[in-house]
């Protein structure tokens, strides 16, 4: 393995309790990448990123931060090994205000890592002092997904971040993205809207009841060839 890899997953098996959901899926993401998993409902994807994540412990395969294998290891490990997640359910804590939400996670709770973030999603920094829990569906995605975006982490995992979020919202988010890949940050993205594939995708894997069943470098032709193969 290469000092550019920083993820890699050789032959993933995992489910919940003696259901195996995810059959030996393999990928390999390097340092300013930005990877997707797509494919319709129900095919494995959140279960897929919640393998990597670790708030599901593989039953076989290797998964490995860098050079390290963390198979086995815990959500907070991995966190603390430069691996942030944004989860698909519950993406943010309904009772906290937006600010708290935001700072939690930070010993000094200072907003201003987020000046970049608020300009771009304004309507974000307009409700600060609001609980979490009275925002639309489509503003905890964005909120969820700028608390992923300030981390210090070198990777970070989304599910599902466009969902219920606008046209508008969701090409600020690839922009976003884009710009972490220029800074050398890695993303795996668990994802249905192809807008956001083709914006910021450097790879894309299409899951299908738990196996990889196609695998492409955007370019030319990705869109087509996914819209196609998830209508079978």
């Amino acid at each position: 393995m290469t000092g550019n890899v920083i993820l890699s997953l050789d032959k993933m098996q995992g489910g919940y309790g003696d259901v195996t959901v995810i059959h030996g899926f393999s990928a390999i993401l390097s340092v300013g990448e930005a990877g997707f998993v797509t494919g319709r409902n129900g095919v494995g994807k959140t279960t897929l990123i919640r393998l990597i994540a670790g708030s599901l412990t593989p039953s076989g395969g290797v998964v490995r931060l860098r050079d390290r294998e963390v198979t086995t290891d815990p959500a907070h490990r991995r966190r603390a090994l430069g691996m942030s997640y944004a989860p698909q359910e519950h993406p943010v804590f309904d009772q906290l205000t937006v600010a708290e939400n935001l700072t939690l996670h930070h010993r000094d709770r200072s907003l201003n890592r987020y000046d970049e973030l608020l300009t771009l999603f304004p309507r974000i920094g307009e409700r600060l002092g609001q609980q979490a829990g009275t925002l639309s569906g489509g503003e905890k995605k964005i909120l969820s997904f700028c608390r992923a975006a300030a981390e210090e982490t070198d990777l970070v995992l989304l599910d599902e971040p466009t969902e219920g979020v606008q046209p508008e919202n969701i090409a600020l988010m690839a922009k976003v993205i884009t710009a972490g890949k220029a800074a050398g940050r890695s993303y795996l993205i668990v994802e249905q809207n192809l807008s956001l594939i083709e914006m910021a995708a450097d790879k894309a894997y299409l899951l299908d009841h738990g196996d990889c069943v196609y695998e492409a470098a955007n370019g030319h032709g990705l869109r087509e060839a996914l819209s196609k193969r998830m209508q079978i």
